[in-house]
């Protein structure tokens, strides 16, 4: 059965603390929804209601386009280990670009990761806990380092120039804010 919280306690951090990914969706009015798998070192939770999140570079650039209509955010975590598990953050986000002044002190809380594109900030309202008994139980054999490889093959100017020619528009046309980093 679901249970929902005001906050992240000390059992859902861990819990998220465990899993290799989370999903993040997001969406604004007339625009298709999108549901992002999310990985490598990049979620850091910063009390019982808030979190951050390294958006690195890739495909697309939907979150940050969504969140300039919309700041509706929901985050998932789910186990594909013993314990069967879904958390789910709800709340408000927002994005910060490398040109704002609190990108430093924030970005200080994730490794140096190549690509490193936005970083959104998420007041949570309400998390929320279901089973999970449906999940199949995996393993992980691996992080990929295809996005990593990628991104420092490219250097500052080819990221730079990817992001203007391939991020600054949603699928849906909307503008992304990206020229904030360039």
């Amino acid at each position: 059965m679901a249970k929902q919280f005001n906050g992240f306690d000390a059992d859902h951090q861990a819990f998220m603390a465990a899993q290799p990914i989370f999903f993040v969706a997001s969406t604004a009015p007339e625009a298709r929804i999108n549901l992002s798998p999310k990985g490598m070192d990049s979620l850091r939770v910063m009390g019982p209601n808030r979190l951050i999140w390294l958006n690195l570079t890739g495909s697309g650039n939907e979150t940050a386009a969504h969140l300039a209509l919309d700041p509706r955010m929901t985050v998932m975590w789910c186990s594909f280990g013993l314990r069967p598990l879904i958390l789910r953050a709800y709340g408000l986000a927002r994005t910060i670009h490398r040109s704002d002044a609190e990108w430093q002190a924030l970005a200080n809380h994730f490794p140096d990761l190549p690509g490193a594109r936005q970083i959104y900030e998420m007041a949570v309202d309400l998390v929320q806990t279901s089973c999970g008994y449906a999940v199949p139980r995996m393993e992980l054999t691996e992080e990929r380092q295809t996005l990593r490889a990628w991104a420092e093959d490219k250097g500052s100017a080819g990221l730079a120039d990817y992001w203007d020619t391939r991020n600054r528009l949603s699928i849906d046309g909307l503008p992304t804010g990206i020229e904030a980093n360039l």
